[in-house]
């Protein structure tokens, strides 16, 4: 077990490093793509730009729906942000890509990554970001209309960073600032949802070195633009009939379940996840004696939500490891690592 969790929080950092806001996944999505293949895995990308893979053979048709083939997602996109205008001081004006909050994106590094003249460094300011000269620095309500990208080049007008190559539509990358510390905790931006795609190659790493068959067919698919709720709406193969998510698990007030713990949702803002699903996820994790919390969450939709409201007829669920402080500089915990890879071990085999 502890192999899988070095070799879990090991993808997950490796992923981290590679920049994927929503909409720029290529560069991630090749790294994705050779991990599965290193394992022994035909992986393939899908039109979208997310990993397809099979990680368990069998039966592609069931008239148990408990039986049939199942479908576990993970999202590589994250927070982000384009570039919408240049204004007169050569700084960068942005569009949020998903929900990305101007309160904790403030004084935070960052890459733009143009189309066609390579990336350039900066950092996300308030506007007169100088507290010795601005007087309304601590009144100023945070919004992207406040926020700029300050480059470190020397461009101080429009015309300026234009000659740079840098244009509308280039896109935004922040730093996640990894770091995992020595009592096992896990902190980074993007953890929503990288920790989990490191997580479901753990998974697959262990069917293949250790040859298990499970009873059911199992897909994976890393999906891309679930940030912008649509990465779960395609490419479900015919005969699946459950789609699970594995995302973050919520933690704060109200809720129970902690960083250490596996979170099992019951139901989000889209409304309740299957109940037999739930149920055996829930039987699962008691008879394994792993550590989980079962919450419903406020502000929340998954990949899984998704595929149902794209119409596709299967029962759902989501899981993942608690991270606290979400969509900012999150939390999680190796723990809660080791639980959600228990899980899915249990209610799969």
């Amino acid at each position: 077990m502890n192999d899988i969790t070095s070799y879990m929080l090991e993808q997950t950092k490796k992923i981290l490093s590679s920049d994927s806001p929503t909409g720029f996944t290529a560069h991630a999505a090749e790294y994705v793509l050779g991990a599965y293949k290193k394992l022994g895995y035909d992986a393939k990308l899908t039109n979208k730009g997310g990993i397809f893979v099979c990680v368990n053979d069998g039966p592609d048709q069931a008239d148990n729906p408990a039986d049939a083939p199942i479908l576990l997602e993970a999202h590589m996109d994250t927070l982000g942000g384009m570039v919408c205008s240049i204004n007169e001081k050569g700084r960068l004006m942005l569009s949020a890509l998903g929900g990305m909050n101007p309160n904790n994106a403030e004084a935070e590094n960052c890459r733009v990554a143009t189309r066609f003249s390579g990336t350039f460094e900066g950092t996300c300011q308030l506007s007169n970001a100088s507290v010795h000269v601005n007087g309304d620095y601590s009144d100023t309500k945070r919004s992207w209309d406040e926020m700029e990208i300050v480059l470190d080049e020397k461009a101080d007008s429009r015309e300026e960073t234009e000659k740079l190559g840098i244009m509308a539509g280039d896109f935004v990358c922040f730093d996640p600032r990894t770091t995992v510390t020595k009592t096992g905790y896990i902190k980074s931006r993007f953890l929503d949802d990288k920790l989990s795609v490191g997580i479901l190659l753990g998974y697959a790493k262990y069917l293949k070195e250790e040859n298990i068959t499970t009873e059911r067919m199992v897909y994976q698919h890393i999906t891309v633009y679930e940030e912008v709720g649509h990465g779960g709406a395609a490419s479900i193969p015919e005969g699946v009939t459950e789609v699970i998510s594995v995302d973050m698990g919520c933690v704060g007030d109200g809720l129970s379940c902690k960083e250490t713990q596996v979170s099992i949702c019951a139901k989000d803002s889209r409304g309740p996840y299957n109940y037999d699903v739930v149920t055996g996820l829930i039987k699962a994790a008691k008879d394994n004696d792993l550590d989980f919390a079962v919450d419903v969450y406020p502000y929340y939709g998954s990949d899984a939500d998704v595929a149902l409201t794209a119409g596709y007829d299967v029962r759902h669920g989501l899981i993942g490891a608690g991270v606290y402080a979400s969509h900012g500089y999150e939390r999680s915990h190796k723990d809660g690592v080791k639980n959600t890879f228990g899980l899915l071990r249990a209610y799969l085999g």
